[in-house]
């Protein structure tokens, strides 16, 4: 198996666990939790900043000294409805308690406080204002639920998405890259993709590679896996068949998302 691409490391509880560390970057860090009703979940962001995404059931969350009552209402996420989710700035803690069964993504950056030019605030994201967006057309249609790109200015360094591809389309494509330093023409983002199927026992597929194919990753990915893209051009195939969701995180230097299409594909641009 490819060193990018994760498998779950337990059914419940937390099942992923990626650091800059571990992922051997600088930036992003990703953990999902699985858990059934009654099950609770405890962490403190350090000197991170997190938005929790709630991409499955519902739970009761407490965070940043206050109560944000029951968070969720999609209990399957392939229903395409927006999510709740929680944005959460360093030195906070937060718990959240499952009131059904249930999954929550840990999304995970460097951030700054308010001593250092940070100032965002802990606040709810959706899923009021988040609207399901066609992306793409014909066989490259999908369908995106933007969490806090760019242009809501809820984050020192996330970038989160969800991208909902229909079976037989393509999608991250045609085919970039953001792995330069070098704005505004591309930016350096690292990003993860923790991808579910539908049906469950389905497969996807996605290829991580670069222009001098010192890198290029060709994985099956299952329900629950997640990719590292550390670099590179990083498109997804979903078979006829089986429906692809995928929750994106990108961090780099600076929040912008900026990208150079493979050498192979600019006609389609």
């Amino acid at each position: 198996m490819s060193p990018l691409q994760r498998k779950p490391f337990g059914r419940t509880g937390k099942v992923h666990e990626i650091t800059p560390v571990s992922a051997g970057w600088r930036y992003v860090g990703f953990s999902l939790y699985r858990l059934r009703a009654g099950e609770t979940a405890e962490e403190a962001t350090g000197d991170r900043e997190v938005i929790l995404v709630m991409v499955e059931g519902k739970a009761s969350v407490t965070a940043a000294g206050q109560d944000w009552g029951i968070l969720g209402d999609r209990m399957n996420v392939f229903e395409k409805t927006p999510p709740h989710c929680l944005y959460l700035p360093p030195a906070q803690g937060w718990r959240a308690m499952a009131e059904t069964d249930c999954v929550i993504a840990v999304c995970s950056a460097p951030g700054k406080t308010a001593g250092e030019g940070g100032g965002h605030a802990a606040r709810r994201i959706g899923p009021d204002g988040i609207a399901l967006t066609q992306r793409g057309e014909g066989p490259n249609t999908r369908w995106i639920n933007n969490i806090a790109m760019e242009a809501e200015d809820v984050a020192d360094s996330l970038l989160v998405t969800e991208v909902f591809t229909p079976a037989g389309n393509w999608s991250s494509y045609p085919s970039h890259r953001h792995d330069e330093d070098d704005f505004p023409r591309i930016t350096y983002l690292e990003e993860t993709y923790y991808h579910r199927l539908n049906p469950a026992g389905g497969w996807a597929v996605q290829r991580v590679y670069t222009d001098d194919g010192t890198l290029d990753e060709v994985m099956a990915v299952r329900d629950g896996d997640v990719v590292l893209v550390p670099r590179g051009h990083h498109p997804c195939g979903a078979p006829h068949g089986f429906e692809l969701y995928y929750l994106n995180v990108m961090a780099g230097p600076r929040r912008n998302w900026r990208f150079v299409a493979a050498p192979e594909v600019t006609h389609l641009f």
